[in-house]
């Protein structure tokens, strides 16, 4: 993995389909984004409360549309420098974060991740590592 390259850690219910569990939600937009990270060599760890049968349905889901997980509720090279239990990624998508951009649709009881805002969002940042990376190598020293 290069340094462009991205772990990103995504929750399932109610960040890539809607909520619906014990069952698989629908469909909110989250496939053709996480192709497109896939496709720029960003890799996904499923990070869910999911477990058993479950877990299995919600990692199928990503399997039915051909989209590949580098891990699923585990970060599978953590374990050469970290015991920590916690999935190490880049970054967190994740319905319950605070400030995750989230769709309140009435006809359905719980919000959902808003998916063509995270695509902005990540857009942008990829956007300012690149110029970042580009245009300086100084690094500032926190106070």
């Amino acid at each position: 993995m290069t340094r462009k390259e991205k772990v990103i850690a995504l929750d399932f219910d109610g960040t890539v389909v809607t909520h619906d569990y014990p069952a698989v939600g629908r469909d909110i937009g989250a496939e053709p984004v996480l192709k497109k990270l896939v496709a720029r060599g960003h890799k996904l760890v499923l990070n869910t409360m999911r477990s058993g049968s479950k877990l299995r349905e919600a990692e199928q889901w990503f399997i039915d549309r051909g989209i590949p997980l580098y891990g699923s509720n585990k970060n599978p090279t953590q374990h050469t420098w970290t015991q920590s239990p916690k999935v190490f990624a880049h970054i967190y998508i994740d319905d319950a974060s605070l400030g995750c951009p989230l769709v309140k649709d009435p006809d359905i009881e719980r919000p959902y991740v808003d998916w063509k805002v995270i695509e902005q969002m990540l857009e942008e940042t990829f956007d300012h590592e690149q110029h970042t990376l580009h245009t300086s190598r100084q690094w500032r020293t926190a106070p």
